[in-house]
């Protein structure tokens, strides 16, 4: 959530980033209007208390206070009554109300892009920063993950849907094994890097959604149950953002970084015609996720190095990848700057996102309440927030059946994950 007092100090700034985004900056104006009624309620309800409390004392003072207070009676009936409408009126626009007209246009205000993030209104505006290694050249037509994994029997995307319907995938055999042995790999190397594991909970409540910005502007995308008002976690970004939520932290102990590998829930869509088949584009699938709290001086310093430990474990891997820093226009709705790591896919001849980092500043932080000290002596301050894929896990095994096929249609793994693995290679 923005500061409601930056919107006040600087709302052209707010409305220039909304602009960059390629969004309507009109809803600034309306947040200026519902906060100088709340304001102005709020000056009234003094008003009009110390105009209360002013013929209280002269009742108190008259001579003949019984006939002062027949006198003063009805003005100071109808003083309550004012106050109690004033204040009725402030309570229904404050922020911390869910229902305020003013708290809804504050919740779908998306985080302002830093001044170095590339202008630009899609994807396709993108700026590539940089590459590492080469993608393979086949002597062979290379075939789509799809088509290998079924083969080698360790994909099953029909019995899945028999199950679930369509977005679901079936792992089986090596290839259940292979997918464990990612997430080990992933999770032992960020806990080798100072990561500490948190395995949370994957239900979670609309308090914990929202104060991580994803509700109420990604509700459809959610799957839910609604007796008990609980979500099922899109990403393990949202319990690991708000486990310190409501807490004041110790600023000699930040950065503090944690590190989850769960399933995640999402009602994904996606382009029309574009990943029906395969792991690509899934309602559950699984991710290892990486999130830090820091203090602000630090954080687009700390982005550059938790985008580099998703980098190292492409790196080890041997796939193929770049990075690409993502424009104004397709920067996510929390980012203030965002970084996409996108690997080679030879079955699509394209480089295709496999992790996502960014730098939230205080966006989520301001929601959840997280603050730190820099000394005991020291007003709290905001934490930033920042997060990133280490990295999902179905898209890994994705460039990893792709990017290691022979042409006999068994898969060669990368030397770092076979001790993972129990295995060097997947063979029909």
């Amino acid at each position: 959530m923005l500061d409601i007092a930056l919107i006040r100090r600087d709302p052209d700034r707010v409305r220039t980033a909304l602009r960059r985004r390629g969004q309507d900056p009109s809803p600034v104006g309306e947040v200026l209007r519902y906060d100088e009624e709340y304001r102005s309620a709020l000056t009234a309800v003094e008003r009009a208390k110390a105009e209360k409390n002013r013929l209280s004392a002269a009742i108190g003072e008259a001579d003949d206070k019984a006939a002062a207070a027949r006198e003063l009676r009805p003005k100071l009936d109808e003083l309550a009554q004012r106050i109690a409408a004033l204040e009725e009126r402030a309570r229904s626009l404050a922020i911390s109300e869910p229902r305020s007209p003013l708290r809804a246009l504050l919740d779908n205000m998306p985080n302002l892009v830093d001044d170095s993030v590339p202008g630009g209104a899609d994807e396709t505006a993108n700026v590539e920063l940089r590459r590492w290694g080469e993608p393979r050249k086949f002597d062979f037509v290379p075939k789509p993950h799809w088509e290998l994994g079924e083969q080698l029997g360790i994909l099953d995307f029909a019995r899945a849907a028999k199950l679930s319907g369509s977005r679901f995938a079936a792992l089986a055999g090596e290839g259940a094994r292979l997918s464990r042995a990612i997430a080990a790999f992933f999770l032992d190397r960020a806990t080798a890097s100072g990561y500490r594991e948190i395995a949370p909970p994957l239900l979670v409540s609309r308090e914990t959604m929202w104060s991580t910005g994803q509700l109420s502007k990604f509700a459809d995308a959610m799957f839910a149950d609604a007796d008990s008002d609980l979500f099922m976690i899109p990403t393990s970004e949202v319990p690991l953002t708000a486990f310190r939520s409501g807490e004041i932290l110790d600023g000699a102990q930040l950065p503090v970084k944690y590190v989850a590998g769960t399933p995640c829930f999402r009602k994904e869509a996606g382009a029309a015609g574009r990943d029906t088949r395969g792991l690509m584009r899934l309602h559950q699938f699984d991710k290892v996720e990486l999130v830090w709290l820091a203090a602000p001086e630090a954080s687009f310093e700390a982005l550059e190095t938790l985008t580099g430990d998703a980098e190292s474990l492409l790196r080890e891997l041997e796939l193929p990848y770049r990075v690409v820093a993502v424009c104004a226009g397709d920067i996510g709705f929390n980012g203030a700057k965002q970084y996409d790591l996108e690997v080679w896919m030879p079955g699509s001849e394209t480089y295709r996102e496999i992790s996502s980092c960014s730098n939230c500043t205080d966006f989520q932080a301001r929601r959840a309440s997280i603050r730190f000290r820099r000394d005991p002596a020291s007003k709290p301050e905001l934490v930033h927030t920042l997060n990133g894929s280490g990295l999902a896990i179905g898209r890994t095994l994705v460039a990893l059946l792709e990017n290691g096929q022979q042409p006999d249609g068994s898969i060669v793994l990368p030397a770092a994950l076979r001790p993972y693995a129990g295995f060097s290679t997947l063979s029909l």
